[in-house]
């Protein structure tokens, strides 16, 4: 494993080895999204000297949220809960950045003070679950209603937001900031033509569609400054019913674009987290992978998707990435750069403790060491 602990900068991020934890939903906040002490415990853990930590996804409006105490970061206990786990993780000498995240029409009333998901176009994800609660407490997943089509003078509100939410980031001590655009949230339902039927300036030809992420990374770049903001992007992902006529294309063009916007990396989910059933179907018979956007991305890279450190070690051996993200793997290892380094056995996850909970199944995983 050579390669995965070679140093490495990504835009103002000086880091001493490759592996990345990914961002993954736990819903472990506390009173309305706040991060609370098992938060901070759980990052505090996984973080490693020279470590770059990419913490969940977190909600920047009360108006929209997918999930059951998935953390916001868009009031002031919130913000103030977050610094516990930034100051956790940089006492342990790791950086950690922030996703910001909306999930347009993928949101659920019942946790967004009641609002009607918001997207570019009045399209329903369709078979797409949210998580919420019911009466007993109990997380259970509910189907995503019809989302209402924005206005063209709600649009700068939004960005707005995605801005405001940057600089909470920023007071909280976050060493950047990463805009969560795979998925089927909200700026991949503006870049999609399968999710975006506008007419306007926000819709209709491919430059137009890429304007509102693109816009995005503009503002978040002017709050914490070149080389501290990262995209994620799903250019092979159906997650949320979304669907391009022409993918390749959309993300080839989306790569290149962001290269004039001085991030700090380009986060791309690889497409093995596609079935080949889902191929069959229709669903994007050529997938694109990172070693298809380097053509037009020509900065730092961050391949994610279900790796193996070995296929992650022959990825960057390959030059087709940069830096790879672990997701599963980090929540049961909470030294997983150790256990790869030295060669230590791996964790399996637990399943059934992925979304929601208590410790069980989240801090209670020694390292190695232990």
């Amino acid at each position: 494993m050579n390669t995965l602990f070679t140093p490495i900068t990504a835009g103002q991020l000086r880091l001493q080895h490759r592996v990345v934890m990914a961002p993954t939903t736990r819903m472990r906040s506390e009173n309305g999204g706040v991060p609370g002490q098992l938060m901070v415990e759980y990052y505090r853990q996984r973080t490693s000297p020279g470590g770059l930590l990419i913490a969940e996804a977190t909600a920047i409006s009360p108006h929209a949220n997918a999930y059951a105490d998935a953390p916001g970061i868009f009031n002031d206990a919130q913000q103030a809960g977050w610094k516990q786990v930034v100051d956790a993780v940089h006492k342990q000498g790791g950086q950690i950045v922030l996703q910001l995240w909306h999930p347009g029409r993928q949101s659920l009333p019942e946790l967004s003070e009641g609002y009607q998901p918001v997207a570019p176009s009045a399209l329903t994800a369709r078979e797409t679950y949210g998580v919420g609660k019911n009466a007993d407490g109990i997380y259970e997943g509910k189907l995503f209603p019809e989302p209402r089509e924005l206005q063209e003078e709600e649009i700068p509100q939004l960005i707005e937001a995605y801005r405001q939410a940057a600089i909470r980031a920023k007071s909280a001590g976050f060493d950047g900031v990463e805009l969560h655009a795979a998925n089927g949230y909200l700026p991949e339902q503006f870049l999609l033509d399968g999710s975006n039927k506008r007419q306007d300036s926000w819709g209709g030809s491919l430059a137009n569609r890429a304007r509102f992420l693109l816009e995005v990374v503009a503002a978040l770049t002017e709050v914490h400054g070149p080389g501290r903001v990262g995209v994620r992007i799903s250019p092979s992902g159906i997650y949320g019913d979304m669907h391009d006529s022409d993918p390749a294309a959309t993300f080839s063009y989306l790569a290149d674009k962001l290269n004039d916007m001085a991030l700090a990396y380009l986060h791309i989910i690889e497409p093995r987290i596609v079935g080949p059933e889902d191929r069959e179907g229709g669903h994007y018979e050529e997938p694109v992978a990172s070693r298809h956007l380097r053509e037009f991305y020509h900065g730092t890279l961050i391949a994610a998707g279900g790796f193996k450190p070995e296929a992650g070690e022959k990825m960057l051996e390959a030059d087709e990435a940069d830096l790879i993200a672990f997701g599963r793997l980090f929540t049961s290892n909470p030294d997983l750069p150790a256990r790869i380094q030295h060669g230590y056995p791996l964790a399996h996850y637990q399943r059934d403790a992925l979304f929601g909970g208590d410790a069980k199944g989240y801090t209670d995983f020694p390292a190695y060491a232990q």
